[in-house]
């Protein structure tokens, strides 16, 4: 599912941009998520890093667009924007807040779609590099590559990461699915071993840097030939 967050102060204008997604999720089979915000000022306020797309008008009366992704980009720096505008030079602004690209009004659904192509396939290729964790009053996107293990504690998921520790709500089978496919293995019921962070392995441990982490008698074996792999030994 791709989440996409529709800003413009005319009523009007949001209904044509989500009717133009629809129309492209049916074209394309995607599947959207969309969320309609009435101005700059109201997506800031409850913004966690939830998007995957924003398509953002400039001109709005209490929050213009340029303001609102700066808002923005301070908590979430993936995120596609998009800016919606009448006014060829406001949209050149761009740069400064890393938008992805721009399109003018009135929008036709041929310029929207290619904006929207462009940004899913950068929603994609970042889906491989970073995962999102759900926490208290909010969330963050973390680099998979950040991650050294998940560790299950009864209900909640510790993310052992570079930056520190992320707990958040959930099993080890669901971390273990979405993470299985990008080189992460159990070492043991309760850790999920990125094997991109393991340096070596000494007596029945996994050392991974500043820690050593337990194999059990069941996993080992499968751990070990997982690591060879990967290793390319």
């Amino acid at each position: 599912m791709i989440r996409i967050a529709i800003v413009d102060d005319e009523n009007a204008m949001l209904h044509e941009l989500e009717n133009h997604l629809k129309r492209y999720g049916e074209e394309y089979n995607e599947d959207f998520n969309i969320s309609l915000f009435s101005d700059g000022d109201e997506i800031v306020d409850r913004y966690r890093a939830q998007y995957d797309i924003v398509l953002l008008d400039i001109q709005m009366r209490f929050m213009n667009g340029l303001e609102a992704a700066k808002k923005i980009r301070q908590q979430d720096k993936e995120v596609s924007i998009i800016f919606v505008t009448n006014m060829t030079q406001y949209a050149m602004h761009g740069y400064k807040v890393d938008a992805l690209d721009y399109v003018l009004k009135p929008v036709l659904y041929t310029s929207l779609s290619k904006c929207i192509t462009k940004a899913i396939e950068k929603v994609r290729r970042n889906r491989t590099r970073f995962i999102t964790v759900p926490v208290k009053n909010g969330a963050y996107r973390i680099d998979i590559s950040d991650i050294y293990y998940v560790e299950s504690q009864k209900h909640v998921l510790v993310f052992h990461t570079r930056l520190g520790e992320f707990k958040t709500y959930g099993k080890m089978i669901e971390a273990e699915q979405q993470l299985e496919q990008i080189n992460f293995v159990r070492g043991n019921k309760g850790y999920l071993i990125n094997l991109s962070q393991v340096i070596g392995i000494k007596d029945n441990q996994a050392i991974l840097p500043g820690e050593q982490l337990p194999l059990s008698r069941s996993r080992k074996n499968s751990f070990l030939e997982a690591l060879a792999v990967y290793w390319g030994a």
